[in-house]
């Protein structure tokens, strides 16, 4: 072989590491995270929700918006923490525009919001360690958690962060960054049982954030800052886990069992960027395979059954993903092209 000349075998050098270190690469097998895990969703995104068109009280804007959820006429109820004067629970139509709110003076640092079946308003505080039950216009039904007093005790919470219902009524609050466990309630809010402690191993939590329970009855708690997802059954018994979805902040299940996650690769990440840089993934409930995502930042995920993805966050955006895509590169939805 004729040998190179300095300059010309440097180069040479070069690109065959360069070619190497490029197959390594490609050769590679990620656990999970790619371009877009899943194929890439086919969602456009309103980025002010509620806020664009103005339709809040003069003045009005959003604080941190820890949650947000949506009732069976289509109305959206965010769950935000509000400046002084502005309401923490704003309630909108279909149409995104302005209803109604109310709660100003009663939360500390709202954290949860669902709607069970019969349309009641469930509210998660976890500055003063309590879950509320209202009605659609505010009136306090139940409460459970003595405000201002934290505690591992049927009667107390200690940061709560989420609640999620079973097809009897019966209830799950995830409790939370304080206490590590997940707390079973009758309908009425008796206290029935409860699972969990601090630690790593399975059935334990550090920091339970989230719980949905699917039509099978099994109780799904995101750990998020094992990163990991865990299954229960309904009496807390261990069923699984799933540690390829990193830090999930935000879990919804749809009553056909897809479920829907905002997560971050892990909890470095979550905690360093503070609910920036998420993920949005639709999973298969009983795989755990990815089955699409897109970027968002986010703290909550609410899925309505037009599939449309509510998200909030705590930049101080809700966000409304909805069914839509681009066309010749116009950046205009599918049959809205200029003609």
């Amino acid at each position: 072989m004729v040998p190179l000349p300095w300059a010309l075998a440097t180069v040479y050098d070069s690109a065959m590491q360069f070619t190497m270190l490029l197959l390594t690469v490609m050769a590679a097998d990620p656990a999970g995270w790619n371009s877009h895990e899943g194929g890439l969703l086919k969602y456009r995104v309103q980025v002010r929700y509620g806020e664009e068109p103005a339709t809040m009280p003069a003045g009005w804007s959003f604080g941190r918006v820890s949650a947000v959820a949506s009732d069976a006429s289509g109305d959206v109820y965010v769950f935000h923490r509000a400046a002084k004067g502005v309401d923490p629970l704003v309630i909108f139509d279909d149409k995104g525009h302005y209803k109604k709110s109310w709660g100003g003076g009663v939360f500390s640092n709202p954290h949860g919001v669902r709607i069970d079946k019969a349309g009641h308003v469930w509210l998660v505080d976890n500055g003063d360690h309590t879950v509320r039950k209202f009605t659609k216009d505010g009136e306090l039904l139940m409460l459970l958690g003595k405000p201002g007093e934290h505690g591992l005790a049927k009667d107390r919470f200690y940061r709560p962060t989420d609640i999620a219902f079973a097809a009897d009524g019966s209830f799950y609050v995830s409790d939370g960054y304080g206490n590590s466990r997940v707390a079973k309630f009758s309908p009425k809010g008796e206290f029935l049982l409860e699972w969990g402690k601090k630690g790593t191993a399975a059935g334990d939590f550090n920091l339970p954030h989230v719980v949905q329970v699917d039509s099978k009855g099994r109780v799904w708690v995101s750990d998020r800052e094992n990163n990991r997802i865990q299954c229960f059954d309904a009496n807390g018994k261990f069923l699984k886990q799933w540690n390829h979805l990193g830090a999930t902040q935000g879990m919804h299940i749809l009553p056909d069992d897809t479920m829907w996650i905002i997560t971050h690769r892990n909890n470095i990440e979550n905690l360093t960027y503070d609910t920036l840089s998420g993920r949005i993934m639709k999973i298969d409930i009983e795989t755990g395979k990815v089955l699409g995502s897109i970027e968002s930042p986010g703290h909550w995920i609410h899925v309505t059954p037009k599939d449309e993805i509510f998200v909030g966050s705590l930049t101080g955006n809700t966000f409304r993903f909805y069914p839509g895509w681009l066309s010749h590169g116009l950046g205009v939805d599918e049959g809205q092209q200029k003609k």
